[in-house]
């Protein structure tokens, strides 16, 4: 290892001011920063922290808590390939079936991961050599969590426009990481909602019957079947208790949905490697599941006489992206609340709303996605009134 890292300085002075490739630098930094710590030190004086972690380290902590999620989804997109298609028989899955499940879902799957980071790293890339400056590593985690949260039968096209539109539009025109108002894998997903309803929604879009690496969303069609997700179900249906979904098969994932927000027990996992590392906020996620637990029984006590009003407070918890999203997403330290009293409250509008919006309104049966981003709005406030709070007591107690 010390062999190569000599080598590669002796390449990386090429990008130095005054090398041939000078105006490669970012590209070199980026690079150089991922493979190996940092030697360089704080020339102030005063006092330093010193830690031998990085944002970089933070994010590729974030990115191995997904891998459990993208794992099970590639095997769950496998999985309802074959039942939708009628490949598995009464007695359940054989061995080689697995095995057939989980490669169809890898191929089905990987295309969406290269499309995300060959696009949005792209635009980074460009980005930072135009600024001058290093290449930010906030897309590590983005174009891990973009493929996981969309219908496996989204056309890459539109995952690429989407991608890109995020990065611009909700990243770097505001600064870059760090800056960003928006969790800008969400407003990936906002946009291909909003701009390709179809492709995002339907008893059609969560479970590929065709082939692994097409470029439109053509299926081919089975009869009988229906892909839709339990809470796509729920908002068609008269009676919550007729959903053919128990609480242990939507917690265990073998439901249509998206990639990676299926499974309960996958992201727990992830959630587990969160807070022992301390990257996540066990405050935003316990408000979260409990506002929203709290919310969805109230409805269940005393809300209108429909499906989604009584559908079980605890089917919530595990149905649709509010795992996934109070683990990976709403947990984001740059668009959550920052203060300790902030985030239970930033939690518990995000709990509140995702309930709210799944009961009252079912043109949108999801609800997670619009309630993270009415959270990120409001997390500044948050935090200011927090702060303000804190103020005026400390000057009323002086």
């Amino acid at each position: 290892m010390e062999k190569f890292y000599q080598i590669w300085k002796k390449f990386g002075k090429n990008f130095e001011e005054g090398g041939k490739l000078s105006f490669l630098s970012s590209f070199y930094d980026a690079f150089d920063t991922f493979l190996f710590t940092p030697n360089t030190t704080a020339k102030r004086l005063g006092s330093q922290i010193h830690d031998g972690s990085d944002s970089k380290r933070t994010m590729i902590l974030v990115v191995l808590a997904l891998v459990p999620a993208l794992l099970f989804g590639m095997f769950n997109v496998g999985y309802q390939h074959l039942l939708a298609t009628g490949q598995i028989p009464c007695t359940g899955l054989t061995c080689e079936l697995w095995w057939k499940a989980f490669g169809f879902g890898l191929l089905a799957v990987l295309p969406f991961i290269i499309v995300s980071y060959v696009t949005g790293l792209g635009i980074e890339f460009i980005v930072a050599q135009i600024k001058h400056e290093e290449v930010a590593e906030g897309f590590l985690v983005t174009g891990f969590i973009i493929p996981l949260i969309v219908p496996i039968n989204t056309p890459l096209w539109m995952v690429a426009i989407a991608t890109a539109f995020a990065v611009i539009f909700a990243k770097e025109v505001f600064g870059g990481t760090g800056y960003n108002i928006f969790n800008v894998a969400l407003i990936a997903r906002a946009f291909l909602f909003f701009a390709y309803p179809s492709h995002m929604t339907g008893d059609s879009v969560f479970v590929r019957t065709g082939g692994t690496w097409g470029w439109d969303s053509t299926m081919t069609a089975v009869d009988g079947f229906s892909g839709a997700t339990p809470l796509g179900m729920l908002a068609t249906s008269a009676d919550a208790n007729m959903l053919p979904v128990g609480f242990w098969t939507a917690f265990n994932g073998l439901i249509p949905g998206s990639v990676g927000e299926t499974c309960g027990w996958a992201i727990l996992l992830g959630a587990c490697l969160l807070l022992c590392t301390g990257v996540a906020s066990w405050k935003t996620m316990l408000s979260i599941f409990g506002t929203a637990a709290l919310t969805a029984w109230l409805f269940n006590m005393f809300g209108p006489d429909t499906a989604a009003a009584h559908f079980p407070w605890y089917m919530h918890l595990v149905t649709g992206g509010l795992m996934f999203g109070a683990v990976f997403m709403a947990t984001d330290p740059v668009t959550s609340a920052r203060t300790e009293c902030g985030k239970w409250i930033y939690g518990a509008l995000i709990g509140f709303m995702v309930i709210v919006i799944r009961v009252l309104n079912p043109g949108y049966p999801e609800g997670m996605m619009l309630a993270i981003l009415l959270g990120n709005t409001f997390a500044p406030l948050i935090d200011w009134c927090v702060v303000r709070v804190n103020i005026n007591r400390r000057m009323k107690r002086a």
